[in-house]
């Protein structure tokens, strides 16, 4: 698995986006390439712009703790059509370029802090994670959405 820490797996990251155009189309799914790039930066959303989301009660936070982290944050690869959390559903179009950008940007910031910053950091959903556990949801998920787009 890629370490979203290191600068040479990160600009790989940031070099597959770029491969991306405006009427790229996905090999799977229903979501357009600016949809997707939207839904990626709703996982650094919550780390970086945490206002912009309702966190989970103590009941769902429970049930994400106890049967949805160990897939997040493991190893194994997502399984295409996967289900979607209600929070990163992303609905209209999204201005690609801006979506772009922004997704870049959350990439080169979480590498240039580091792992250091994310060991022991606070979920959202999950509670405390490893910055291993942050490294395996961070680069699953950009693994698993910009291969649904060839990149």
């Amino acid at each position: 698995m890629e370490n979203v820490f290191d600068t040479k797996d990160a600009q790989n990251y940031i070099d597959r986006i770029n491969k991306l155009v405006e009427d790229t189309h996905g090999l799977w799914g229903k979501m357009t390439v600016d949809q997707m790039l939207a839904h990626c930066s709703v996982s650094y959303e919550m780390v970086y712009e945490p206002e912009k989301h309702k966190k989970p009660g103590s009941i769902a936070k429970f049930i994400l703790k106890t049967f949805v982290k160990p897939k997040v944050v493991g190893e194994k690869a997502y399984p295409r059509d996967s289900p979607t959390a209600p929070q990163f559903l992303i609905t209209g179009r999204k201005n690609f370029e801006e979506e772009k950008k922004r997704l870049i940007g959350f990439i080169q910031k979480t590498q240039q802090l580091g792992p250091e910053a994310f060991d022991g950091k606070e979920s959202f959903s999950f509670g405390k994670l490893t910055s291993q556990e942050w490294n395996n949801m961070f680069a699953k998920h950009l693994n698993h959405h910009l291969s649904q787009f060839g990149v």
